[in-house]
């Protein structure tokens, strides 16, 4: 009972999913009804000057925001486990917070962050002719809030792994504090680092609220396929969205087989 169980909600998950996947063959040109197969909306797909120009600018955001994760992700972990006390906690707090905010929450609080910035410092930059206003930068930066709270836990969940002895180890060997994680520490966070790396780029690829309110005049892709979608769905839509799940899946698989490599390491 349990087997068909979990058979049936495997099901109910990806069924949906499955069926964007098998319209996007569709030779005809309305989503829902099978024509015969076809690999032609694809073509027609990435042949589409806007689609790929929104896709380039998602493909920008989504590594700026993975790059820069995981770099203060990492340092985040590894000054967390400098500090005891009511500090650390009131820290994990606010990691954990950050991940459990919803998007639209930290969509409208980043608008409204960077509109009252730019009352303030656009007057200031006016006689040099330079204006801030929302774009690809914006995305980044509230991307980047809530991608390093995924990049520290993951880092620090392999820190408290560890063996301690090694970087003993290396301390007694005269082994400068650079050289030690350098040649210690850093290979054995990489999995965790790659992973958090990985993690960020696939929530930042697919990523709709939070761009929606602070992209300004910049299309991602998530933002295309919303306002394609308002005028029906098409074949080529389903195309486009069966890239984004190929890569969504590709990416998480390969997330999962190094955080495995990262236990099978710890384990030896």
């Amino acid at each position: 009972m349990l087997r068909a169980y979990a058979i049936c909600i495997y099901i109910f998950l990806y069924l949906p999913i499955s069926l964007i996947v098998f319209f996007s063959f569709n030779a005809g040109k309305y989503a829902m009804a099978w024509e015969g197969f076809s690999v032609f909306w694809y073509g027609k797909a990435f042949s589409n000057p806007l689609i790929m120009g929104a896709l380039r600018t998602s493909i920008i955001i989504a590594l700026s925001t993975a790059v820069l994760s995981a770099i203060i992700g990492t340092l985040t972990a590894l000054g967390l486990e400098r500090i005891r006390g009511w500090l650390r906690v009131t820290v994990d707090a606010l990691i954990y917070i950050a991940i459990m905010v919803p998007g639209i929450v930290i969509g409208i609080s980043t608008l409204i962050a960077f509109v009252s910035l730019f009352d303030v410092v656009n007057p200031s930059l006016a006689g040099l002719g330079i204006k801030l206003q929302m774009g690809t930068w914006a995305v980044i930066a509230a991307h980047v809030l809530f991608n390093i709270a995924v990049v520290a836990l993951l880092v620090r969940a392999r820190l408290q792994g560890m063996d301690r002895s090694l970087v003993d180890a290396s301390e007694d060997l005269y082994a400068t504090p650079m050289g030690t994680f350098r040649q210690v520490v850093l290979p054995l966070l990489a999995p965790s680092i790659l992973a958090g790396f990985l993690l960020a780029f696939t929530f930042s690829f697919e990523d709709f609220i939070i761009a929606y309110f602070v992209s300004g005049p910049d299309t991602t892709l998530p933002i295309y396929i919303f306002s394609s979608i308002r005028r029906g769905v098409t074949p080529e839509i389903n195309a486009v969205g069966s890239v984004v799940l190929l890569t969504s899946f590709v990416l998480l698989i390969v997330a999962q087989a190094a955080l495995r490599r990262g236990e099978n390491m710890r384990a030896t």
